[in-house]
Parts: structure tokens; sequence; C-alpha cells
């Protein structure tokens, strides 16, 4: 499908050494039209999505840094804003965050006022900044489709996300979530949310056979291009960006 588009998400280190991050770009950039850099996910700290995105920057691909309504308040999200317009970043994914290990999350900023603060703010000889946001399987508020791109919740059911992108009346580009389960203990880990539906045979594949959840992920990605519904995948790799890349280079 032309102009389909795949975008990784990376890891960010927990510690000051951009080494591994270095060796996932550099490895995924075979396949990769961007990557997407996480912003202290799942509570955890780590280097800011806006410094990683410049490293991405500087190896010659496009960063995109996830930023969260969960750590900010309207002066440090300023601050988040001026810091990406020095370093020329100019994507961003707004999300809410989930709950952090440690601390309580600040309530002054939401992901909708952020795209608003966003949309106000412009500096003398840069690009306006782009920025999308998150959305799960159901109704899609108007302002989160008034954004210039949306990104949707990983699922491992083609046939529901189809059904989706149907009723979604949605005109920016959308790029669908595929994660790869890494391990039999993350996807029974996975298997236990609301809102996350794994078929229980790709459960006992992935049991028995570790690269189950590489070929399938992989698949995913095949037929979501196929279907013509979707301007692209964000994909997370988790631990295994080596085995995605293998597998999908010279399928895109």
């Amino acid at each position: 499908m032309p102009g389909f588009e795949l975008i990784c998400e990376v890891e960010p280190p927990t510690r000051p050494d951009l080494k591994k991050v270095r060796h996932q770009i550099g490895v995924m950039s075979a396949v990769a039209d961007g990557f997407l850099i996480p912003d202290n996910h799942i509570g955890r700290a780590t280097v800011s999505s806006v410094a990683v995105a410049n490293e991405v920057q500087l190896m010659g691909a496009r960063g995109i840094a996830c930023l969260n309504s969960r750590d900010r308040n309207l002066l440090g999200f300023r601050r988040d804003l001026l810091t990406a317009a020095a370093y020329g970043v100019e994507q961003f994914l707004f999300v809410h965050g989930d709950d952090p290990a440690e601390g309580a999350r600040t309530s002054q900023l939401t992901v909708r006022r952020m795209i608003e603060q966003t949309r106000e703010t412009s500096y003398p000889g840069c690009n306006p900044f782009k920025v999308g946001a998150a959305t799960r399987l159901t109704k899609v508020p108007r302002w989160k489709a008034e954004a210039d791109f949306l990104y949707v919740q990983v699922s491992y059911d083609l046939d529901e996300l189809l059904r989706w992108r149907d009723s979604a009346d949605v005109e920016i580009p959308v790029y669908a979530g595929v994660m790869v389960l890494a391990s039999a203990r993350m996807a029974r880990n996975l298997a236990g949310l609301p809102q996350l539906t794994i078929p229980p045979s790709l459960i006992e594949a992935v049991e028995s056979d570790r690269d189950a959840g590489v070929d399938h992920a992989c698949e995913q990605i095949l037929k979501i291009r196929d279907s013509g519904a979707f301007d692209g995948v964000h994909l997370i790799p988790v631990s295994r960006y080596r085995q995605v890349t293998a597998r999908l280079e010279g399928e895109l």
C-alpha cells in the first residue's frame, strides 16, 4: 500500500546511557519510517522523550516524542515545547499516562489542553508542531479527530480493528497498534487487562514457541497494510526488535 508507514516504538533508557536505544534505532531503521519514544512509561523515570527523539533525528530518522499529561504543569509543558523547538523535534504524541509507581499525578493539564497549547505556540524560524492523540476502539471525540494523526490502542483481532475503522468518522492519518508478545508470561499478564483481548490460541502458541509472538505481530502488520484501512502501524516490538526487523525486511 503506497504511503503505508511503520512507526516503531523504542525503549527509552532508565539510566544515563543511550547505547541500547541507539542500537534499537540502528537495527529497526531497516524497516521503520519513524520512531516513537515513550515518556516515563509504566510510571518509571526515563531519559526525556524529547532528548531521545533528537537522538533519533541525529541518526537520520524521524523522531516522535510522546508526552503525558500526568507529569506536567503548564510551565513544564512550555519548557518541553521550547526544548523540542531548539532540537528541531516537530512531532508529538500526547497521552494521559499510566499511574506513577511513586508520587502523584498532576491535574493541571489534559491531553486536550496540551493540544490546544501546542496549536497556540510558535517560534520564529521553526516549523509548526504536529500533534497526535491516542484512542481506544471506541467513538473518537471530535477534538481528537482534529489532531494531526491518531494512534489506536493495541489489538490482536484484525476484524475488531477493521470494524472500528469502518465506524470511526476520522479523516486524519490513523495508525493501528501492534505489540509483540515477547513471552508467555507477558501474554498471560496482558490477557488480564479488560481493554485487551488476546485469543487463547495465541497465548498457547507463545507458551510453546517464543517466536510465535513475533510471527503473529508481523503477520498482523502485513494484513493491516493489505487491508488499506489504515495509514500505518505503531509497532511495539518490546525486546524482540531484532527478530521483528529480520522478519519484516523485504516485506514492507
